[in-house]
């Protein structure tokens, strides 16, 4: 057992630095110049043999087999839906929404953690996670309805990101979840690099079949400097040691459900990105839309703390 899953803290605070990544991870995106399906390929190839370099760097998850050998159809199945279609969803999306709006629908992945923890594993949705959950729902719909009537020109491809970004929410929260269990059996290392990789390879393929476009890895440096740059970040940062914190950590820490509510931080981050580095505009209903959501991760643990505190009264 880890020390994450000793010291729910380390557990949080690996979450937390997730975030992070994650919240840059549409910023660097940007930058990379690559089309969303295309992308999504480079990043999770990248990524993934940054994660079985690790692997095999280390003894306790140098045995990659062994979880294939026990649960393979499981983990396949996983990864493909979990990790290939999920992201693929992520990285188009942002071809045709902005990156405010893409950032922050995926945040509201906890309120399917919750949903889903209810009812595959019959985990408590409290009154507290409930209300923080629809606060996070009425900003969504304040991002998505945001400029709706006065540029109808452009809100069909603006929704069509939209629900991109949504879907990609759905099937992330349900691998989480899903993983879980398989987590705790093999550790949280050998199974982010076990899915990764053949979600990587579940991407490529499909990517090359359906766009036209087979991304060819040995060709990353032929390309510009800059580009080079942005993927491997993409790659090794925003990937290979964000997931593993990520998946890992929301592994480990005690209430799955509030761990994945720091997730409501990353608009913040990637908004601030937005407007500084990549000069777009946030408007008066997307800064709102961001402290409703974000205005959860304070409130959900203080009246999780009062209704304790009144049920033992």
């Amino acid at each position: 057992m880890g020390l994450w899953h000793r010291y729910a803290f380390l557990a949080y605070a690996a979450v937390f630095v997730a975030v992070i990544g994650h919240a840059s991870s549409e910023f660097v995106s940007v930058l990379c110049k690559i089309s969303g399906p295309e992308l999504s390929v480079w990043r999770f190839v990248l990524g993934s043999a940054g994660l079985v370099i690790i692997s095999l760097l280390l003894p306790s998850s140098r045995n990659l087999l062994e979880p294939l050998r026990q649960e393979g159809i499981k983990l396949i199945l996983l990864s493909l839906w979990g990790v290939s279609f999920c992201y693929l969803m992520f990285h188009w999306s942002l071809d045709y929404a902005t990156v405010p709006q893409v950032a922050t629908t995926v945040t509201t992945v906890p309120i399917f953690v919750g949903l889903l923890n209810l009812w595959l594993n019959r985990q408590p949705f409290t009154p507290a996670k409930i209300v923080t959950g629809l606060c996070a729902l009425v900003g969504v719909a304040l991002l998505i309805t945001d400029g709706y009537l006065t540029r109808l020109a452009s809100s069909a491809n603006n929704l069509t990101g939209m629900a991109m970004a949504l879907a990609c929410t759905v099937f992330m929260a349900g691998y989480l979840v899903v993983v879980r269990p398989i987590i705790e059996r093999h550790g949280a290392l050998r199974i982010t690099t076990l899915t990764l990789s053949i979600g990587a390879l579940g991407l490529w393929i499909g990517v090359g079949i359906f766009f036209g476009r087979w991304v060819n890895p040995l060709s990353l440096f032929q390309r510009p400097p800059g580009q080079i740059t942005a993927l491997l970040s993409l790659g090794i940062w925003n990937t290979t040691i964000t997931q593993f914190l990520w998946i890992g950590g929301l592994a480990a820490v005690p209430d799955q459900t509030r761990g994945s509510y720091l997730f409501y931080l990353k608009p913040v981050i990637a908004a601030c990105l937005a407007v500084f580095i990549l000069n777009q505009m946030i408007t008066t209903w997307g800064i709102l839309a961001i402290i409703v959501i974000c205005g959860s991760v304070l409130v959900e643990p203080l009246l999780g703390r009062l209704g304790s505190g009144t049920g033992k009264a």
